[in-house]
């Protein structure tokens, strides 16, 4: 009976704190839409493929824009390629880093 007790007191503490926690996000009211496409590749893709568009372990891309139309670089990020996942971006941010990223050459 004792740890049963013990182990309900857990589960409810663990899961009061989890509703308690995060929302303070300091781009909580930045909308994506918002912001460039600089600044989404800069938010979204620069993890992977580096803040300067290369040195990051994911292929360089500050050629990119030599290799593939902005219609080709949007349909890579949306579908993705090879070990690229799809869906990091959509609709009009995919839009925005690909024309950005096309300008690369």
């Amino acid at each position: 009976m004792k740890k049963r007790n013990m182990l309900l007191i857990g589960l409810l503490s663990v899961g009061l704190l989890s509703a308690c926690g995060g929302g303070n996000d300091s781009t909580e009211n930045v909308h994506s839409s918002d912001l460039s496409g600089e600044e989404l590749y800069m938010q979204s893709c620069s993890s992977c493929h580096g803040g300067d568009l290369k040195s990051g372990y994911a292929p360089d891309l500050d050629k990119i824009g030599s290799k593939f139309t902005a219609e080709e670089i949007e349909d890579i990020i949306v579908n993705g390629y090879k070990s690229m996942p799809k869906g990091i971006l959509k609709g009009d941010d995919a839009k925005k880093v690909a024309e950005w990223l096309a300008e690369q050459k």
